[in-house]
């Protein structure tokens, strides 16, 4: 027997020539081996798709939290938007809140000193008292709000105001008020159709409004303006040609010419250097035209006069011979400088 039978026999190679018997070749793989061999490939599998599934994963995390990263710094702004729309809504609604003076008789009476130097100063004009009284009357009605503005800042007139808040009346007894007092074509009784109701109602102070009254009186401050540059700006706005209903508008044209070119030479003469005072100054007379006559009434006489025409009691004084102090030492030395021009 050869020495090695028995090994080959029991499956071993032959050392020396490496020969395995065809008999003794390895099995056909078992149902064990194909089990285990199946449960590797499914691990192997799994893992490479577990890696997989973790890198989409993450990918999507990543996404996910970009995404609710911007949703919320959107979501943010919107919110800053929200707040600085209420804060401007709350703004607005603040400055259409209404108003009065806090001290109202200290300043009324003030406020009516400067509006008798206005009437004083306009009657102290010759060729203003040369003028028709239709036109006198049409030129103060235009102009005696500007020129009262005038007064304030040369006066130095300071006020403040403060809060109302009236109780608004309540629907029924403001429809039962409309039913009552309303003509048969549908305006209120004792406004002739002019919608009185609404004008007043339309003629209450504002902060807003007040704001801009005050800020008017501050650019003129600002100006530092002398008596003789507040003498021909004051003649610059009273002797107004486009007022409408005029029978001389050639003639009050022919004064608000002089009364520019003489206010021209004065601001040369006392600001030589300053070669925009004149653009400015004209700018802010402007800027007097627009601030509404509701607002001066209301708030400056109103408690003074109660319900009744203010300019119908400045067309009195007006019209008053001796009313108004001609001789007033304050005028006088307002308009000194008007007369030797208008005179010309």
């Amino acid at each position: 027997m050869h020495p090695f039978q028995v090994d080959l026999q029991h499956g071993r190679q032959c050392p020396v020539s490496g020969h395995r018997p065809p008999h003794l070749s390895p099995p056909p793989p078992t149902i064990l081996f194909n089990i285990l061999s199946q449960k590797q490939h499914n691990n192997n599998n799994g893992s490479s798709s577990h890696n997989r599934n973790f890198s989409t994963s993450s990918e999507d995390s990543r996404q996910s939290w970009c995404h609710h990263r911007s949703q919320r710094h959107r979501l943010q702004q919107q919110q800053q938007l929200q707040q600085q729309l209420s804060n401007c809504h709350c703004e607005q609604q603040h400055l259409q809140t209404a108003c009065r003076l806090k001290d109202p008789e200290v300043v009324c009476q003030a406020a009516c000193t400067v509006l008798v130097k206005t009437i004083c100063f306009t009657t102290s004009l010759p060729a203003f008292c040369q003028l028709p009284q239709r036109d006198q009357l049409a030129l103060l009605h235009n102009a005696w709000v500007p020129l009262f503005i005038l007064g304030l800042a040369q006066e130095h007139t300071e006020f403040e105001v403060t809060e109302t808040r009236p109780s608004p009346p309540s629907s029924a007894n403001s429809i039962l008020k409309r039913i009552l007092l309303s003509n048969d074509d549908g305006t209120e009784r004792g406004q002739g159709g002019t919608g009185g109701g609404l004008e007043r109602e339309t003629s209450i102070p504002t902060l807003a409004k007040v704001h801009r009254l005050k800020a008017s009186i501050q650019r003129l401050r600002s100006l530092d303006l002398s008596p003789k540059e507040y003498a021909y700006i004051k003649g610059a706005l009273l002797f107004n040609p486009d007022v409408p209903g005029l029978q001389v508008p050639e003639f009050i044209e022919g004064l608000q010419q002089e009364a520019h070119r003489v206010l021209q030479e004065v601001v040369v003469t006392l600001h030589p250097q300053d070669q925009g005072r004149l653009t400015r100054i004209l700018l802010t007379a402007s800027f007097l035209q627009t601030i509404p006559q509701s607002l001066i009434s209301e708030l400056f006489f109103r408690p003074v006069v109660g319900q009744a025409d203010l300019f119908q009691l400045m067309t009195d004084i007006l019209l008053s011979p001796g009313a108004v102090p001609r001789d007033s030492v304050a005028a006088a030395n307002e308009s000194k400088w008007a007369k030797q021009h208008c005179q010309r």
